[in-house]
């Protein structure tokens, strides 16, 4: 059976994760989730990912999630542009999460990007998620 929204899936993934505290989860692999695991890395939600080959053209992402004093360093993190209804935003326009306290993650033509270096890169684009 065909998974409607896969990155979706993979933030649900991380949240249930990280409510049952555990240390590593794993998620189907593919470009667009390890894109969007490369910026969680870079602004320090998730310690890293690696990709594992179970056979050849099957591969999953382990993900070691990320705890500050007990508690998980990702407080909220939702999915914005959904299957059924896309949200993109131009580059004046684009959104702050938590007043520049969160991230958004953007898929610009310049790649997935957040929203501080969307801003930096003068690019617009889909708005993937938000989070705090």
């Amino acid at each position: 059976m065909s998974m409607s929204d896969p990155l979706g899936d993979m933030l649900t993934r991380i949240r249930n994760g990280q409510r049952a505290r555990q240390a590593v989860i794993v998620s189907p692999a593919s470009k667009m989730r390890a894109n969007v695991l490369e910026v969680l890395k870079r602004e320090g939600y998730i310690r890293g990912f690696g990709r594992e080959d179970l056979r050849p053209g099957v591969a999953e992402l382990k993900i070691e999630l990320k705890y500050v004093d007990g508690e998980p360093a990702i407080r909220e993190i939702a999915r914005v542009s959904k299957p059924g209804r896309r949200i993109y935003s131009h580059l004046a326009d684009l959104p702050r999460s938590y007043n520049g306290l969160g991230i958004v993650i953007l898929s610009t033509p310049r790649g997935v990007l957040s929203d501080n270096e969307a801003r930096a890169a003068n690019v617009g684009g889909e708005v993937l998620c938000r989070v705090f």
